[in-house]
């Protein structure tokens, strides 16, 4: 073999073991967290950067984090330094600020337990074009859910918003009915509603139960009333194709999470929450392989119903329709988002 082909059958040969070594690199996307104040941030990191992960879930590491945090809230205010300290202590780089997280991670989860954050927090990340998980409640208000739907489409941006309990298989397993059911005619479920008083009542905790109820009936409820009681809601929403869901919040006696699922062939017990590792493998193929796991427009719905129970509550017990609450809500979208100047 002469030396000027040895020589290029040698550079052809690094050449490669740098291009492995790239894509090797580039398989694994940069996870950054905004808000480090509730324990999602430990859970999460300790999820994807299990050295045990397989799949989409070994693609995703998280290697960033902004603090954040809320004065007002004692949740965030009492925690956000300890979390930060463990995600440091893991390895987890620290930022002063958002912009600068932002420069050095591939794709963004918006942790800050303080929906009002949210829309604020977001703008960067929309900003910058990189896809982000938005943890609950997705905002503080529904006119900052539809500013924040609003921007995504702008910047056109991928993002979902959910808790961890539509993907426990038990919960997921009915959504479009099962061999248990037939076709699902309604829904109850149930779970805790602990109130913060800085934000919407069942935005705070009561949206777990309401989006295991949404993950089953899916989208399309009109119509809303609510009973109230200090230890008790009953909420109970009516679906465009005449089907009825509701949702009891728990806040005296024992709690849990769970539904009945009644069916045109029968009656059966929904599954029970299975931790965060269904949520965060749908993150993983969300962020690997562009898969959403939520729509927009159910998200919408969803916190809409929410809406729509406060107002019920407001009102009395009155029946209050969701076209009413999103139309007032969305008045307030284009003010909303010219405080920050877009």
């Amino acid at each position: 073999m002469n030396t000027l082909k040895y020589f290029a059958i040698m550079l052809a040969a690094h050449w490669a073991v740098l291009a492995a070594a790239a894509d090797e690199k580039t398989e694994t996307l940069r996870a950054g967290m905004i808000g480090l104040d509730t324990s999602h941030v430990i859970a999460f990191t300790q999820l994807f950067n299990d050295p045990d992960a397989t799949g989409n879930r070994a693609k995703v590491r998280v290697t960033a984090g902004y603090p954040g945090g809320s004065e007002d809230i004692a949740s965030s205010r009492d925690r956000v330094e300890g979390f930060t300290d463990r995600l440091r202590g893991k390895g987890v780089t620290i930022y002063d600020s958002i912009p600068e997280m932002l420069e050095n991670v591939d794709v963004v989860l918006l942790e800050s337990v303080d929906g009002r954050v949210h829309l604020e927090q977001v703008i960067p990340v929309f900003e910058a074009g990189l896809p982000v998980f938005i943890d609950k409640p997705l905002a503080g208000s529904l006119t900052d859910v539809l500013a924040i739907a609003d921007l995504a489409e702008r910047y056109d941006v991928a993002w979902f918003s959910s808790s961890a309990l539509r993907f426990s298989p038990g919960i997921l397993d009915f959504r479009d009915g099962n061999e248990r059911t037939g076709s699902v005619l309604g829904v109850n479920s149930w779970g805790p509603a602990s109130i913060e008083p800085t934000h919407p009542d069942l935005f705070w905790y009561g949206v777990h139960g309401v989006e295991t109820l949404f993950t089953i009936m899916g989208p399309g409820c009109v119509e809303v009333t609510r009973v109230h009681q200090d230890g008790t809601d009953k909420v109970v929403g009516v679906w465009d194709d005449g089907r009825i869901g509701s949702f009891r919040g728990i806040r005296d006696g024992r709690s849990a999470f769970g539904a009945t699922v009644f069916g045109t062939s029968g009656i059966a017990q929904a599954g029970e929450y299975e931790g965060y590792g269904p949520l965060i493998e749908a993150m993983a193929a969300f962020f690997v392989l562009d898969e959403l796991p939520v729509e927009a427009d159910e998200t919408i719905n969803l916190f809409a119903f929410m809406e729509a129970a406060d107002e019920s509550k407001r009102r009395g017990g009155e029946p209050v329709s969701l076209d009413s609450v999103l139309e007032e809500a969305r008045a307030g979208v284009s003010e909303r988002l010219r405080e920050f100047g877009k």
